[in-house]
């Protein structure tokens, strides 16, 4: 739309009313989510403790990735059960509940590893790397012997599907993802499961 604005405005010296143009309609295809199961089995053949710290923690609050490598000791407010979220997208603050299974592990992990600013650091100090991030899930994937092409965000998706499917109210979970619009969380609805499997088959009438 923006190159014939400025064709017929700077070619053609003429104002185009783009209304008058139709629009395509923008792809809108499904989140891809793991089953609990899945879930399962990529966290439990990750022997690093750090690397099973950090997919359990984007799984268990439905963290972005930035949001997770963004994260720094003062994040974490065990007392309160909290993990606080600076500047997600859209430069918002959220908050997201920490059960006691995941402040274990993260207790477990500060002893073994003792970051000093970064709640996950690399190897030789400093913001643990994106692309180092990727590369343990791609590897956790592939050790769990799952055959999709999954990514960290599958995460993330996973963790509002699962709590819709666990009945938790589709408002919630849109604060704990942080979107602005409620459309972008009902999205979640046409992944779940809950509803569908309820439905009988006409073919099991035959």
């Amino acid at each position: 739309m923006n190159a014939i604005k400025l064709f017929f405005s700077v070619i053609d010296n003429r104002v185009v009313e783009i209304d008058l143009i139709h629009r395509p309609k923008r792809a809108q295809p499904l989140p891809n989510v793991f089953s609990k199961e899945e879930v399962k089995q990529i966290l439990e053949v990750l022997p690093n403790l750090k690397h099973k710290a950090m997919l359990s923690l984007i799984y268990a609050c439905g963290l972005r990735r930035n949001e997770l490598l963004n994260l720094t000791l003062t994040s974490i407010d065990s007392k309160r059960k909290l993990v606080l979220i600076k500047k997600a997208k859209g430069n918002k603050d959220r908050i997201a509940p920490l059960s006691d299974k995941i402040l274990e592990l993260l207790r477990a992990y500060y002893k073994a590893h003792k970051p000093k600013e970064w709640l996950f650091e690399g190897q030789t100090g400093g913001q643990y790397d994106e692309r180092s991030l990727a590369s343990v899930m791609r590897q956790a994937v592939a050790k769990a012997g799952i055959k999709k092409p999954a990514t960290l965000h599958w995460l993330r998706h996973s963790f509002a599907t699962h709590l819709l499917e666990a009945g938790t109210d589709l408002r919630y979970i849109q604060e704990l993802l942080g979107h602005k619009s409620s459309k972008t969380t009902e999205i979640y609805t046409h992944v779940s499961t809950k509803s569908i499997q309820n439905i009988k088959s006409p073919f099991d009438d035959l």
